[in-house]
């Protein structure tokens, strides 16, 4: 009898996994981001650095947050970020992909999503970065390792399949260079804007979301 009562419970538990649909996911996903949004305005903390850290305030038409950066762990990734903040990159650009439940992505095109000139890419140091849990800030690239340059994006939530995987090319990662510490509900918001498509691109808000300036606000000694 034992027996049968057990078998019964797993049973139970199948098919109430089955039942979870791709519906059921996002609205799960949707408020776990509004629970984030009413409980914190900071990402989940990670390792801490050892002393000051620099940090930049984004200024965009949805409001503004505070980004802390990592050069303890990534130092190519924030003296290559840095030098776009510094030198007015992007102040006009716009965050051109947003996927609510995934990541908000900009600091690449205008609202008439065109491009300028970059650096040249950067070495990924996806393997020393944070992990790519919400409310960390990346850097975009494409399926070439060593290509990013100034794109960068959000977490909106913890994905860690974007996290560097030793031994493995393929899931070499996208490095994590920093954190929100402030203003973590404003990049929520921007993650729940209205999308469509734009000429070649898909996701893009259908209200441009512009940055409107970075700048530094602190720096290591």
């Amino acid at each position: 009898m034992k027996a049968i009562r057990v078998l019964c419970v797993v049973l139970a538990v199948l098919l109430s996994l089955g039942a979870c649909t791709p519906k059921d996911e996002k609205a799960g996903e949707a408020a776990k981001a509004d629970a984030a949004v009413k409980s914190e305005e900071a990402a989940p903390a990670q390792a801490a650095p050892a002393g000051p850290s620099p940090e930049v305030l984004v200024k965009t038409s949805m409001g503004e947050f505070v980004v802390e950066l990592r050069p303890d762990l990534t130092p190519v990734t924030v003296e290559n970020f840095l030098s776009y903040v510094d030198e007015g990159f992007y102040d006009g650009k716009i965050f051109h992909r947003v996927i609510d439940g995934f990541m908000i992505q900009g600091g690449g095109f205008d609202a008439d999503m065109k491009q300028d000139a970059t650096r040249a890419p950067i070495v990924n140091e996806a393997p020393k970065g944070l992990e790519n849990l919400a409310g960390t800030i990346a850097m975009a690239r494409t399926g070439e390792i060593d290509s990013a340059t100034a794109q960068f994006f959000i977490n909106v939530k913890d994905n860690y399949f974007l996290n560097h995987v030793p031994g493995n090319q393929k899931k070499f990662g996208y490095v994590a260079f920093g954190r929100v510490v402030q203003g973590m509900d404003v990049v929520y918001r921007i993650a729940k804007v209205e999308t469509g498509v734009k000429g070649y691109y898909r996701d893009v808000p259908q209200t441009p979301v512009i940055i409107e300036s970075v700048t530094r606000v602190g720096a290591a000694d």
